[in-house]
């Protein structure tokens, strides 16, 4: 499995006297659970909450609710690996090697697929907007539907050498040894983050060049729901992006460090190894955060929820009203 999982990058040295990283690995085995802690309730009930509103207010044939609708299936594949990486920051990988290959390949299938998504939502946006008469814009909501089946399909092959070739591996320390989930061959993992550097860097110019034609767009509108969509979208991309940018630099420059690793440059690793667990903090949040610009930017979603809270109210209230009437009743007997 590539860098971002690799326990190694802080075991690497240990065998060099000079170089001691246990305050690192300290940092993540408390750092990494209590965070992901977090995030994975709140993907949860966020993820879930969108799901449930897309299902009971929104009209699914439409193309944008059903990109919304595969983005929250998305952040809840990828919150699925965070509670076995809680556990392997803590004790090491305790579980087989199956789960192992599994749990990686549920890691970049959900990365993958939410930047096609967010890709997908983009360029569709921009066509409506910037080119409404575009023979590209699909008609028929079946359409949708093939679109995310293609992009399910490219995110699981863009993911499958995780499941190929990820295994249990031995990690040195200083004293002794813990079992890692991670890529076998340093070549393969160098090529996964490559792969996913330039699958990253490919979307970020598609979704510039939208945004920079939407923008000069919508300054020449007065269409207030056009400018809303534009900048749900736009909230939702901007935040994935400045989450994911710091953390894929990051694990870039881990493989360099690999290639050139050396007891001279051990204060800089150790400092690189610290930035890219506060960055792969704030770059797995990401699925966690999509509900909530849905609340605070889209004023559907917001009107829904709203709805959806009350008919929970109003239920809750039902059932308790039998109870509370059979409560009278045995009081009054009495």
């Amino acid at each position: 499995m590539n860098d971002s999982f690799n326990d190694s990058q802080y075991d690497r040295n240990y065998d060099d006297e000079v170089c001691e990283k246990e305050e690192v690995v300290k940092f993540g085995s408390i750092a990494v659970p209590v965070f992901f802690s977090v995030v994975i309730t709140l993907s949860l009930i966020g993820n879930i909450l969108v799901l449930v509103i897309l299902a009971l207010y929104e009209n699914l044939k439409s193309l944008t609710n059903i990109f919304i609708l595969n983005l929250a299936i998305s952040d809840l594949v990828f919150t699925a690996g965070l509670p076995f990486w809680s556990i392997y920051h803590i004790w090491g990988w305790l579980f087989s090697k199956v789960l192992c290959k599994i749990v990686t390949f549920i890691f970049f299938t959900g990365f993958y697929s939410s930047v096609l998504f967010l890709t997908i939502m983009t360029i569709y946006r921009y066509l409506v907007v910037v080119h409404p008469q575009s023979i590209l814009i699909p008609q028929r909501p079946s359409t949708s539907i093939y679109i995310s089946v293609v992009m399910w399909i490219i995110s699981v092959g863009a993911a499958l050498p995780s499941l190929l070739y990820t295994t249990i591996v031995s990690i040195p320390h200083k004293d002794n040894h813990s079992l890692g989930c991670e890529y076998q061959d340093r070549l393969w993992k160098t090529i996964s983050v490559f792969q996913q550097n330039i699958f990253f860097l490919v979307a970020f110019a598609v979704m510039a060049f939208c945004y920079i034609q939407l923008l000069w767009k919508i300054t020449r509108t007065r269409s207030h729901t056009r400018r809303r969509a534009v900048k749900l979208v736009f909230s939702i991309v901007a935040v994935f992006f400045l989450g994911w940018v710091p953390y894929n630099v990051v694990i870039f420059l881990q493989v360099l460090a690999d290639v050139g690793a050396s007891s001279d440059n051990c204060g800089a690793s150790i400092d690189l190894d610290y930035t890219f667990h506060v960055c792969r903090l704030v770059a797995f949040s990401h699925c966690c955060l999509n509900p909530v610009f849905y609340v605070f930017v889209g004023v559907k979603f917001r009107s829904h929820l709203k709805s959806l809270l009350q008919r929970l109210v109003i239920q809750t209230r039902a059932e308790e009203q039998p109870v509370r009437m059979q409560e009278i009743s045995r009081g009054s007997m009495l």
